[in-house]
């Protein structure tokens, strides 16, 4: 029996020493945030087969083979997901304590502030999304197109409608400031940059509705960011082919004082080479963004943000040419161009914020802002245009060539538009925390003038006859011009409780409070009662049930307030919508890692509301308080790993929102005649009956350094919005918005991984490499419709054709990004 043992040991001893050659040993323990061992951890090499278990004691050894780089993943369930490099020599070994941190989700074990997030109507987004999602505009922006309820059909634009609201019923705040965007941007070629500057972001917070009364007033979501506060000095950089961005941060080395600053240019004419409209396009759009804090002493800090945005258009068209109508009647539109169009858009904004906390729990803001805006539109060109219908007889010799002239003319466009607005802020906001229990409470004073000079013309000639045609004198087809000196005060408060009861069997949170607004421009005082009521019972499942009801007034702004022709109507009262919400969330395991289902169905009345037109992202409102209507859907939102290591999520959303507007007209078919009768309730503009988001990102198996990015999205067609200045009734809708960009990345150098001394990544924390593709679909979506009128065809029959304006198409980007 020695014999045999010994043998034995002689055969295997050189299969061991082989083995140990070829891998290392990784060992250590997983614990949590207290020291305590976390059993049942999965410890797995990203991108392969090998893995294993901690111990009860916490403990985990793993085989790794040696002379290669890995990425360590540690998770489970109810914890947040760990990650490291590892690199091991032949023979080797690395002991690595881990320790992990309790995911919010897990609301049994986390903090209070925490577990009353999760019971609000906010969540959280995951700020490490925002470098990988491609995207043609600002990557908070997109990201938050993609959650459930939100809705956007022009990938020129950081605009979002959310459920059946507009783009201005959007609150967005940037450490308790208050936001605002240029007003004269009629398209997404000018837009530029958003303010958010996603190099900055340290957190992002969003609420599709019945958010609480610490927000307003919007009547339809509420964005809330806050800016990373610096603990170190680090960097940013990237450049594409769309522009470039740059961050720096840092300390003091007492760390009492830090600072923020980055730096973005973009420009879109890459893009924009791609529209149906071709032509000489220069869009320049940059800005700087800067945030400094102070530490006075340990209870009393400085902050000061500042921003200067600088956004320029330069438009020489040459020519269009696009085919348009059905099947049976196959169409197409020339155009070709003389003049040219100069837009500018300067936004400033400065705040200085004060902070005291005086004793433990209590915290006071004291903030101050200014907002600037400087804004010129300027065009003037002229298209000559042709409409001839196109052969459609298949095998016939001219099969799509033009075969009858329908319509010739020329339009001519003028502009002098201008605008200068300041918005001056002053806020308090405070809160208390004991125990379970915290009360919030905040004051504001807000100034704010507006200058409008508005000077618009345009010209149409059909076959030698300006159109509206009387024989007599030349009718310009329309005119506005107008100048308007606009002031006025608003004053806030609020006051809200956030209270967290206990029980045997489960866990309730109220939020509970009050808005008072006072509005002077037309007197009008205005309160707004809110309340979120959410429940997590203590069953086996972890769910939580909640639901919102509150008041959203919306004092008109500069857009709301002026009517089509330009003036300013002085009787203007404030929208009014009424948030009814009911809904919750769900986590559970699925393949051993954590999943998130939400679903919320709402009401929303709206009354005093102002009705508007969408042309392309530009709204134009009746300036009249005289339509009432609703909104209501459904959202369902899941998120999780679906591939291990990468987070994912889908949403779908049903949505109606109807209006009724009184005073509109529309021809209805009686049984024998089309005759005019009042409108009645037909869908608002923003009504998208159906819509999915995908975000889904994977990695190369066996090499996690090679990752996929796909967002797609799908919406059914918009309301198409008549063409005829004193309507809103409209049938039309167009196409469904569907649209695919994906990306690839390549990690060069991960945060983790250890260089040489000579080696020159050394200097940076991470470098990646993506090549992206918009539009991979090459679908043609629609922006909006240019409405061409002719006086008579061939037959002398008069007409009006609706000639879709084309988004972009499919168009590929790569970008370099590195972080110090």
């Amino acid at each position: 029996m020695k014999n045999l043992l010994s043998a034995l040991i002689l055969l295997l001893l050189p299969v061991s020493l082989l083995l140990a050659q070829d891998t290392g040993r990784l060992s250590g323990r997983v614990l949590d945030s207290i020291g305590n061992p976390v059993e049942l951890a999965n410890v797995a090499l990203l991108g392969t087969q090998v893995g294993t278990m901690t111990n009860s004691d916490g403990s985990y050894e793993l085989r790794v083979p040696a002379g290669h780089s890995y990425t360590v993943v540690v998770s489970c369930v109810g914890y947040l997901t760990r990650q490291y490099a590892v690199r091991l020599a032949p023979g080797g070994s690395r002991n690595q304590e881990i320790t992990l941190q309790r995911d919010i989700r897990n609301i049994k074990e986390v903090s209070v502030s925490a577990r009353q997030e999760r019971a609000s109507t906010f969540h959280r987004i995951d700020v490490e999304e925002l470098n990988y999602m491609p995207t043609t505009t600002g990557k908070v922006e997109a990201i938050i197109k993609s959650q459930a309820g939100v809705s956007s059909n022009n990938e020129l634009s950081s605009q979002y409608s959310v459920r059946g609201g507009n783009f201005d019923e959007n609150l967005v705040y940037v450490n308790d400031i208050e936001i605002y965007r240029p007003f004269l941007v009629r398209s997404g070629q000018q837009e530029g940059l958003s303010f958010v500057n996603s190099d900055l972001v340290s957190s992002i917070k969003f609420s599709a509705g019945g958010y609480d009364a610490r927000y307003g007033d919007k009547m339809s979501s509420a964005l809330d960011i806050t800016y990373r506060r610096p603990r170190k000095f680090a960097g940013s950089s990237s450049v594409s082919l769309l522009g470039a961005s740059a961050h720096v941060e840092g300390t003091s080395r007492t760390k009492r004082f830090t600072y923020l600053a980055g730096y973005r240019y973009k420009t879109t004419s890459y893009l924009l080479n791609t529209l149906q409209t071709k032509g000489d396009y220069k869009p320049q759009f940059s800005d700087f963004q800067s945030m400094f804090t102070y530490q006075l002493n340990k209870k009393m800090e400085l902050s000061f943000l500042g921003n200067y945005s600088s956004n320029k258009y330069l438009f020489i068209p040459s020519e269009t040419d696009v085919e348009f109508g059905t099947k049976d009647l196959p169409l197409n539109l020339k155009i070709y161009y003389d003049g040219q169009e100069v837009d500018r858009f300067d936004t400033y904004l400065g705040a200085l914020s004060f902070h005291y906390q005086p004793v433990k729990g209590l915290s006071l803001k004291l903030t101050g802002s200014a907002f600037r805006t400087s804004e010129r539109e300027t065009f003037d060109i002229m298209g000559q245009y042709w409409i001839n219908q196109l052969d459609n007889t298949i095998n016939s010799e001219t099969y799509g060539d033009s075969i009858l002239n329908v319509g010739v003319g020329t339009l001519l466009t003028h502009a002098r538009n201008y605008l200068d607005a300041i918005v001056v802020t002053a806020s308090h906001i405070g809160s208390y925390q004991v125990g379970n229990n915290r009360v919030q409470w905040g004051l504001s004073f807000r100034y704010q003038d507006f200058l409008d000079r508005i000077s618009e013309w345009e010209l149409l000639d059909s076959s030698g006859y300006v159109i509206p045609y009387n024989g007599d004198e030349i009718i310009l087809s329309d005119f506005r011009r107008s100048e308007n000196h606009t002031a006025y005060n608003q004053y806030t408060l609020f006051l809200q409780d956030i209270r967290e009861i206990n029980s045997s069997f489960a866990d309730l949170f109220v939020t509970a409070g009050v808005r008072g607004t006072i509005w002077n421009f037309n007197p009008t005082a205005m309160v707004s009662p809110r309340a979120t009521i959410s429940l997590q019972p203590f069953w086996e499942r972890d769910i939580m049930f909640r639901a919102a009801a509150g008041y959203y007034y919306q004092p008109p702004f500069y857009k709301e307030m002026r009517r089509p022709d330009g003036t300013i109507n002085r009787e203007i009262k404030p929208q009014r919508s009424i948030h009814l919400l009911l809904g919750g969330d769900y986590i559970f395991s699925m393949w051993d890692r954590p999943f998130k289902l939400t679903g919320e169905a709402y009401y929303k009345w709206l009354s005093n509301l102002i009705p508007y037109k969408i042309e392309n992202i530009r709204l134009s409102y009746s300036g009249e308080n005289i339509s009432q209507g609703y909104a209501r859907g459904i959202d369902f939102k899941l998120n999780g790993e679906f591939v291990q290591g990468a987070e994912s999520w889908m949403t779908l959303s049903l949505l109606q929102t109807r209006e009724d507007i009184a005073g509109d007209q529309a021809f209805i078919w009686d049984g024998e005649n089309y005759v005019m009768q009042p409108a009645g309730e037909f869908p608002r503009p923003t009504d998208q009956l159906f819509t999915f988001g995908l975000y889904f990102q994977d990695y190369f198996p066996n090499n996690p350094g090679y990752k996929v990015h796909l967002n797609a999205f799908y919406g059914t067609g918009l309301p198409l919005s008549s063409p005829n200045d004193d309507q809103y009734y409209t049938t039309l809708r167009m196409k469904p918005y569907r649209r695919v960009d994906i990306g690839f990345s390549k990690v060069i150098k991960r945060e983790t991984d250890i260089t040489g001394e000579r080696n020159p990544l050394r200097f940076f924390e991470s470098i990646w490499i993506s090549g992206e593709i918009f539009n991979l679909l090459g679908i043609k979506n629609e922006a909006s419709y240019l409405w061409i009128r002719t006086i008579s065809d061939q037959r002398g029959i008069p007409g009006q054709f609706g000639v879709p304006n084309y988004l972009t198409g499919r168009r590929f980007n790569i970008k370099l990004s590195v972080s110090f």
